[in-house]
């Protein structure tokens, strides 16, 4: 069960194309549906009330942007198709464009508030807290926000094998006769150092405004505000979400240290052990794929005053997505092997030394 889908994943130069097509055929169908009634359309009118100004599209109503969909989706469908089966420039830039649609447009802050609560839902199930995870944090909006967003990472493997293709390089690995000199391992640790700590930084300020609020100290907002806060309770969501960007941002150094490659001495049960080199990749890219649409709520605070504007933790969360992934970008530069498909590159081997602390 397993190696199977283990080899599917690492053939996906060959069907990420062809899935793009079908994904964007199957929402361009349920722009058309949503144009002819059916219920179930996730933007402006068919969000949740509250939270329709956090979206670019809090607007829209079914009738009017149900056609566009449809015609994005079909659009796509024949762009996809083409792209897996073609080199060209036109269709690798469109390719890009969808895959900037839909990681970074189609989606808001929901999608990192999501992963943020996800371990609320393991503990809710004890009756506290007394709150509905699936109900308050995975809505049909976030659902389709979530849906969009694998469609966008489709999109992505689809637009770089086809650039790849354009290069003559592989399609699996993206080396091609001459590398690159910012992809060498000793070029990747430089550049990937300076993003894993800018990537380490920008939580940190979150988490410093949020833990102020406990602690009464109205930064960002008024006192009514705060009094707010501390009245329902939200305040200490605030230090949870606090709590889980410091730890984000700690992690986020395992891309530049050693511990990212050898388990630490205090983890019982691996320390000295290799630590798998997917497990960083993904969870670090999962974070990445989920702060890009932060963008949206950097638009909307710009239409306010310019103190706001700089003060507002969220302003930076595009830079952190951009450092983030430039950092996990990086680790995968030092660390790959040599290729499977192509045998270009020189073959890792394993740190030697103590087991860090």
């Amino acid at each position: 069960m397993i190696e199977p889908l283990r080899r599917t994943l690492r053939a996906w130069p060959r069907w990420t194309g062809y899935a793009a097509a079908a994904w964007s055929f199957g929402y361009g169908t349920l722009g058309l549906l949503w144009t002819l009634g059916v219920p179930g359309f996730p933007f402006g009118e068919g969000d949740v009330p509250d939270a329709r100004g956090e979206s670019l599209f809090g607007t829209t109503t079914a009738a009017g942007f149900g056609p566009v969909l449809a015609a994005i989706g079909y659009t796509g469908a024949v762009v996809a198709f083409l792209l897996a089966r073609t080199r060209s420039r036109i269709l690798v830039a469109l390719g890009a464009c969808y895959t900037a649609l839909l990681l970074v447009a189609a989606a808001d802050f929901r999608v990192l508030l999501a992963i943020a609560y996800a371990p609320i839902a393991l503990v809710s199930i004890f009756g506290w807290p007394p709150v509905d995870y699936f109900t308050t944090a995975l809505p049909w909006p976030v659902l389709n926000m979530l849906l969009c967003q694998a469609g966008g990472l489709l999109w992505l493997g689809a637009t770089l094998t086809a650039l790849r293709r354009g290069r003559d390089a592989c399609a699996h690995c993206g080396r091609a006769e001459h590398t690159a000199a910012w992809t060498t391992p000793a070029a990747a640790a430089r550049w990937g150092r300076v993003a894993a700590y800018i990537a380490f930084l920008v939580p940190l300020f979150y988490a410093l405004l949020r833990a102020s609020w406990v602690l009464r100290i109205p930064l960002g907002m008024s006192a009514g505000e705060l009094d707010e806060l501390h009245a329902n309770g939200l305040v200490w969501a605030g230090l949870y979400l606090a709590c889980f960007a410091t730890l984000g941002g700690v992690l986020t150094l395992g891309l530049v240290y050693r511990w990212g490659e050898i388990w630490p001495r205090w983890i019982p049960g691996l320390r000295g052990k290799p630590v798998p080199r997917g497990f960083p990749l993904v969870f670090a890219s999962v974070v990445t794929a989920a702060l890009l649409p932060t963008v949206a709520g950097v638009v909307r605070i710009g239409g306010s005053d310019l103190t706001t504007l700089l003060t507002s933790p969220m302003t930076y969360w595009p830079l952190w997505a951009v450092c983030l992934g430039a950092a996990t970008l990086a680790y995968h530069y030092r660390t790959r092997r040599a290729c499977r498909v192509c045998g270009r590159g020189t073959p890792v081997v394993e740190l030697p030394g103590p087991v860090p602390a």
